[in-house]
């Protein structure tokens, strides 16, 4: 698709890394074709010594003779990408530049299919660079990065507000809706929606304004995406002794000392801070002193007591974006961005969050009563559970209750055991997909791995790269996104990756995850075969562009595979002796799933209503950086989920999906599309989980289909529901 297509899908529903900006002016001589091709052969060349005979040829800017067109890592430098990305937008600019000066009336196949096709090597090079930027982030990258983001948005509004090129399209819209049908009819919509949403109707100073309110928000993001990983990255808990990591398995305990060597040595261990507010590592850690230690080191990261302060850029896009909101004619910038969703308005998902915390809040405060019920039977009847303990006594209390612990069943999940004889396992019985690993394929890090996927008939369809294992020049949590989308339109498949952030162990140790990093890796492989699966015709359309608040559903759905007994079976077996879990632990594991589910609800419930009252403000009640803190207290207390005992999953500093990312009035999205996933599972369990009948009327209905049709009618047609069922969440979550 066009890169302003994936700009917008970025900044306004499913993607991180680019944001609207201002607009460029442009003489007619550099929207010339002729100029686009000779700028291209001018920067497809790396300048070399005096008296060389063969100039070094940009391979971004070459077709790749690698399966699929995949990147070609053996080839791509650093130095590469700024004059790939330079010469791929003067190329774009020409044939928008065609499309506008055209004498021919406008049609589909001249205006809106050409400028879908218009961004395609644009797309192509940007995907491997924010890639990287995402999950190795070396400084040249990050310098790359940092250059590319101007010269994009600036791209997107010389696009956006094109009043010529809209009126081809609007045209087109006017003139030929009626007659289209399927795919086109759909892409035609999406086209003209996005120009609309993006503020082609505008004009005069809104539109000047609305120009500088994008320029100034992607330099904002841009900052955000620099001070956060820094943040945490800084926010490492130095410790100098083994017996403070008493409780720690050895292999957690060499973890740490990994940890350390590989960030500087400032003391023999250290426990990396991840991007979520509660940390894994404190259920196992005995020290109270050392698990409040890095509790307030996660919460404290980046809110400005430990020298790294977000708040600034938190209060000043709040502002723009509710400003941008109040220019395209809303409230707000919820109202605004919401107009394209499922949910539609702030109102009705404020009406479903409301339905969740009231039968939540019992559930939580009953929770909390009993751990720290349990705890005060060691501690004294004057223990003050604080949010640092939950974790581990909470452990301490399932291993009681249920003789369960995570380091009893991690050995049985090494990560290449959950990959292939989990994750790949279940879709080869679902959907008949069959996953061959390529060697010969080049990647980005040593530690990658790259899969052909293979139909049933043995037919390849798409090429799966997956990155486990943390470092730190990845970013934090776990992510799926593509190198190309499919499109029958381009005759190209998809090039899909999973990213992921699991410890590597030492060399010579298998790499074990928890139960949470198990189902990560489920619910990312579900966002991949979103988009393994789409079988469209336009790029635009395909895979997991859709709107946010499903988007969600199809990896949450996946999730429901891992405890499903014949898969768990297939991929739970012991790291060294590859002897399947036990019986007895196997029925204990399963029953702790639902183990005090409140806290994860709770955590997810609160930082969605955080993200909410950010974005239903009007833009002169925006707090300043100095009350963003205290505005957060607020806003949970005013929406009943102030809980000391259980904090957002992300707090305002540090929500990534909201202040860096493309969730801004989204969070909402991974609950909403819980309701769908839960539904779903629901008929595949009623339907037979695993028969292959099963998972090909998915497949058919949803998962090949992208954003081709109405999502609703989509969910309806495989499930046979009008609309989904949201009393079935709470159960599901065992509450």
């Amino acid at each position: 698709m066009s890169i302003l297509i994936r700009i917008i899908n970025y900044s306004l529903s499913l993607r991180p890394n680019i944001v609207n900006a201002i607009i460029m002016k442009i003489t007619k001589t550099l929207l010339t074709l002729g100029l686009a091709s000779a700028m291209m052969q001018s920067t497809a060349q790396t300048a070399g010594g005096a008296g060389m005979s063969e100039p070094r040829q940009n391979p971004l800017l070459m077709k790749s003779t690698l399966p699929f067109g995949a990147p070609d890592f053996r080839k791509i430098q650093s130095s590469d990408y700024i004059p790939a990305i330079e010469a791929a937008i003067h190329l774009q600019r020409s044939k928008v530049a065609d499309i506008v000066n055209s004498k021919q009336t406008p049609t589909f196949q001249n205006t809106i299919v050409a400028f879908d096709e218009s961004g395609a090597l644009l797309g192509r090079v940007s995907n491997i660079l924010f890639a990287l930027a995402s999950a190795d982030k070396t400084p040249e990258i990050a310098e790359a990065e940092k250059q590319a983001m101007p010269m994009l948005t600036a791209l997107e509004n010389d696009i956006v507000f094109n009043k010529a090129l809209f009126q081809r399209v609007k045209y087109v819209y006017d003139h030929q809706h009626r007659s289209l049908k399927g795919e086109d009819k759909k892409l035609l919509e999406e086209v003209y929606q996005k120009f609309v949403h993006a503020g082609a109707l505008l004009s005069g100073e809104k539109a000047s304004r609305l120009q500088e309110i994008n320029l100034r928000i992607a330099d904002l993001q841009q900052q955000w995406g620099d001070l956060l990983p820094d943040a945490t990255n800084h926010a490492v808990v130095w410790v100098n002794s083994k017996d403070e990591l008493a409780g720690l398995s050895e292999a957690d305990i060499a973890q740490c000392r990994q940890d350390a060597e590989s960030r500087g040595s400032k003391a023999p261990y250290a426990i990396v801070i991840i991007n979520t507010t509660q940390q894994p590592i404190l259920t196992s850690l005995d020290n109270r002193d050392l698990r409040r230690r890095v509790y307030e080191a996660s919460i404290h990261r980046s809110d400005g007591t430990r020298g790294f302060n977000t708040f600034p850029l938190v209060a000043e896009i709040a502002k723009l974006r509710a400003e941008q909101g109040e220019l395209m004619g809303q409230k707000n910038y919820a109202a605004y961005s919401l107009e394209n969703t499922m949910a539609k308005t702030p109102e009705n998902i404020y009406a479903f969050l409301r339905q969740l915390i009231q039968g939540y809040t019992p559930k939580a405060d009953a929770e909390t009563k009993a751990i720290e019920d349990f705890a005060r039977r060691t501690e004294g009847s004057d223990f003050e559970l604080e949010p640092y303990d939950r974790f581990y006594y909470s452990a301490k209390m399932k291993k009681e209750m249920l003789n369960i612990s995570d380091d009893e069943v991690k050995p049985y999940f090494n990560v290449d055991s959950v990959q292939k004889n989990g994750v790949f396992y279940a879709a080869h019985r679902v959907y008949g997909l069959n996953f061959v690993e390529r060697k010969d394929i080049p990647t980005y890090h040593p530690d990658m791995k790259v899969f052909e996927v293979q139909d049933r008939d043995g037919k390849p369809i798409a090429l799966f790269y997956s990155d486990m294992f943390r470092r730190p020049t990845k970013r934090g949590g776990a992510w799926m996104s593509e190198f190309a989308k499919q499109s029958t339109y381009r005759q190209q498949l998809p090039i899909i990756y999973n990213v992921c952030n699991s410890a590597k162990a030492p060399a010579g140790q298998p790499s074990l995850l928890t139960w949470d990093e198990v189902t990560t890796m489920f619910h990312e492989f579900g966002h991949a075969l979103h988009g393994i699966l789409s079988n469209c015709k336009y790029n635009m359309l395909s895979g997991t562009d859709v709107a946010r608040d499903f988007v969600e559903m199809p990896s949450q759905f996946n999730e429901s595979f891992a405890s499903i007994p014949e898969i768990f079976d297939h991929y739970a077996k012991h790291a060294v002796t590859g002897k399947p879990m036990p019986a007895d632990l196997k029925e204990r594991m399963l029953k702790s799933i639902n183990f005090q589910t409140a806290y994860s609800l709770g955590e997810n419930l609160a930082a969605t209503c955080l993200d909410l009252a950010w974005h239903v403000l009007p833009s002169k009640d925006v707090p300043t950086a100095d009350k963003a803190a205290d505005f957060e207290t607020k806003a949970l207390k005013e929406i009943g989920l102030l809980n000391h005992q259980i904090p957002p999953r992300y707090s305002t500093s540090y929500f990534n999906h909201v202040w860096g990312g493309g969730y801004a009035a989204g969070y909402y999205s991974y609950l909403w599309t819980e309701v769908l996933a839960v539904n779903i599972a629901d008929c595949f369990a009623k339907r037979g989980a695993l028969k292959p009948e099963v998972g090909q009327a998915f497949r058919d209905k949803v998962l090949s289909r992208g954003n081709t049709g109405d999502l609703m009618k989509m969910f309806s047609d495989f499930t046979g529901m009008k609309q989904p069922d949201a009393s079935a969440l709470l159960p599901a979550r065992g509450l």
